[in-house]
């Protein structure tokens, strides 16, 4: 159990990424009031939540119904973590955890960013959502394990809300290097996992004997 709660919660924690968010969160509201601020992180979290636990219960029995087999599923999800574990190891920002350059300038224009880009794609982004279903579905046929996904889910987008409420005091006092290192190391443990993942999918298909 402990185990399991461990690998969720830094899974989740790097796919979320709950510091880049409140990095983006305060760049984009630097000229709304506090109320205007807790409203839109409030509005946001909650919409991501919705969707990350949505992609979480029913998200293999989609992937089952359009014939996407548990060790494609395994193996195609360690590599889009792995992608973006690289990409958190060098600290660059790709779409699959933060927003493109696109998406950014259109958010720039919107006065309400509480669905897009914060909760989608900043909250619940591809890597997030691939993460939800993978983990869910290496927990197949074990609820109490599933619990503990949904709950180790939760308590990150709680901490992500958290990081929203704060956004501008974290940027201050972390730096943009302190932010890097921290995002840097949850990418090393995530391209671990990646690989672990793509590995498993391969042993489960048959194609090769590991």
């Amino acid at each position: 159990m402990i185990e399991t709660a461990g690998l969720a919660l830094a899974t989740f924690f790097a796919t979320i990424g709950p510091l880049d968010v409140a990095a983006v969160f305060a760049a984009l509201t630097a000229n709304q009031t506090d109320q205007q601020k807790r409203t839109v992180a409030i509005r946001g979290t909650l919409i991501g939540t919705a969707i990350l636990v949505a992609f979480a219960l029913v998200g293999e029995l989609l992937l089952s119904s359009l014939g996407i087999s548990l060790a494609a599923l395994r193996a195609a999800g360690g590599i889009l973590l792995l992608l973006i574990g690289i990409d958190m190891v060098f600290a660059r920002s790709s779409g699959g955890t933060s927003t493109t350059d696109d998406e950014e300038k259109e958010a720039i224009s919107k006065t309400d960013i509480s669905v897009f880009p914060l909760a989608t794609p900043l909250i619940a982004g591809p890597g997030a959502m691939g993460s939800a279903i993978l983990l869910m579905a290496n927990q197949h046929g074990d609820l109490t394990g599933q619990v503990i996904i949904i709950f180790s889910l939760l308590a990150i987008l709680f901490l992500t809300f958290i990081s929203l409420l704060l956004a501008s005091k974290l940027q201050n006092l972390l730096g943009i290097t302190g932010m890097h290192v921290i995002t840097r190391v949850m990418g090393v443990l995530l391209t671990a996992l990646a690989v672990q993942f793509i590995f498993d999918g391969i042993k489960q298909s048959g194609l090769v004997a590991l």
